[in-house]
């Protein structure tokens, strides 16, 4: 099952990369990330953006480690320590977009943020 909640994670942290992608590219599409107070985000988050697909590639890399998918890089300790701090990371993602003044943003990204803080757990504790 570690495996099929890593490739469901991963999937998800795609999507967000292409999403991250689009937002650093200009699409209006900024009311459902960053507080949603920008249909186009400005330099400063497009930034953000760019920071942010690269976090999402080194999550997904972690969580296909941990599932046995791709070889561990640094060492097992390390990968579950820095599992559980994923997992905690999605919970807090969960909390902050559930109070974002954006409501497409609260609507959309909470949902998807507790799906990851769901996968992660479960792959935290396999």
């Amino acid at each position: 099952m570690e495996q099929l909640w890593a490739i469901l994670a991963c999937t998800i942290l795609g999507c967000l990369a292409v999403f991250q992608a689009a937002l650093a590219a200009g699409a209006p599409l900024g009311r459902f990330a960053w507080g949603g107070q920008h249909d186009v985000l400005p330099r400063k988050l497009r930034v953000g953006s760019v920071v942010s697909i690269v976090l999402y590639v080194l999550f997904g890399y972690t969580a296909l480690a941990k599932a046995g998918l791709v070889p561990v890089l640094v060492s097992e300790t390390f990968t579950d320590i820095f599992m559980w701090v994923l997992t905690a990371y999605f919970i807090l993602g969960v909390a902050m977009n559930a109070i974002s003044r954006s409501k497409p943003e609260r609507f959309v990204m909470t949902p998807v943020a507790l799906v990851l803080a769901v996968l992660f757990l479960l792959l935290s504790l396999g």
